[in-house]
């Protein structure tokens, strides 16, 4: 039997294979992040950023952080179905972001556009986990055994890269994340990332300040 043309049973692999497109997680978007010659001084001072240092086990239980918390976690329901999960997950965002001087919510639209909260995501360029680190940095600045898909070591690792090149564009947001992204001059990744934030992770006055020059490379472009 013939639909249009086609052959019915040709038409039904195509739905069948339609329907397993539509039902796969979205690929991950890590580029392909260029690995530079770094200065000793400038790798000195990441592998300090790095250096193991929990959350503390109160932190997500501050009055000035509990509301915000709340919020994101209510946001990620649909994504991470387990309360507390969240929770830590949310806790461990702001208390990386913080502490590498970033902005959780934009650390949160890093993340969506490029893992959509995937903890095991790979990425075509081997960039992995939630903020898709790319494997060199733990060769340049860690140790092999480290696990880029354990939640707080991939933020760490992340939100460490993102300041680093925030530092090396002298605060310019934009530039800093088409280098994280491994495309910069281009529009698209800063874009995105930045419209992400925007429409889904922005509240209140619960946010850490922006970094050093964000508000005026958003406002410019």
């Amino acid at each position: 039997m013939t639909i249009g043309g086609i052959r019915a049973g040709a038409l039904a692999i195509a739905l069948a294979a339609g329907a397993l497109v539509a039902l796969a997680p979205p690929p991950a978007r890590a580029g392909a992040q260029l690995e530079e010659q770094l200065a000793p001084s400038v790798v000195a001072g990441l592998q300090r950023a790095i250096a193991d240092n929990p959350v503390p086990t109160d932190y997500g239980n501050k009055p000035a952080l509990r509301p915000w918390i709340d919020e994101m976690s209510r946001r990620l329901a649909s994504r991470m179905s387990d309360a507390r999960a969240r929770d830590d997950f949310v806790a461990t965002v702001h208390y990386e972001a913080t502490r590498a001087g970033l902005d959780p919510q934009l650390v949160l639209g890093v993340i969506q556009h490029e893992s959509n909260f995937r903890k095991y995501a790979i990425s075509s360029a081997d960039a992995r986990g939630y903020m898709q680190v790319m494997p060199f940095w733990s060769r340049l600045i860690g140790a092999s055994e480290h696990n880029l898909f354990n939640l707080r070591t991939n933020l760490r690792y992340g939100c460490v890269i993102l300041r680093h090149y925030l530092d090396a564009e002298s605060g310019d947001l934009f530039r800093a994340l088409g280098r994280y992204n491994g495309s910069l001059g281009r529009p698209e990744y800063p874009s995105a990332v930045i419209a992400t934030m925007n429409r889904h992770w922005l509240f209140g006055s619960a946010s850490a300040p922006n970094p050093p020059g964000a508000a005026s490379s958003i406002a410019a472009r």
